[in-house]
């Protein structure tokens, strides 16, 4: 079960690196539009607060790789952290933005928080 949270934990951690470049430096193009739903000039409008969602979004997953390589308890601790803020952001998100946020970032956190307490 180690090597499942292991696994989960890396894919959540991804999951946000994927987010970061999605939100800091394809906003306003083709495939951030496609992202985000927006025409070219919401995104235009909102690139800033992008920008700045992208950012946390990569320090999500910097957590996460910090938990993934540093030793227990520092390691269980950052992970049992990081991944709490994922689902707690995720369902902030749903509630606030758009209801898919709960199915793509919440459930993922879930899944592996859920995962990394019943390995420990």
């Amino acid at each position: 079960m180690p090597l499942t949270a292991d696994v989960l934990v890396a894919l959540v951690a991804l999951l946000h690196a994927y987010i970061l470049v999605m939100e800091m430096f394809l906003w306003q193009k083709t495939t951030g539009r496609r992202f985000s739903g927006f025409d070219a000039g919401m995104a235009r409008a909102t690139a800033p607060m992008a920008a700045n969602q992208g950012l946390y979004n990569g320090f999500l997953a910097a957590g996460l790789v910090w938990g993934l390589v540093a030793d227990d308890p520092t390691g269980f601790s950052a992970r049992v952290f990081f991944l709490s803020c994922v689902v707690v952001a995720g369902i902030y998100g749903a509630a606030t933005a758009n209801r898919r946020i709960l199915f793509a970032q919440a459930l993922p956190g879930a899944l592996a928080l859920s995962a990394v307490l019943v390995a420990r």
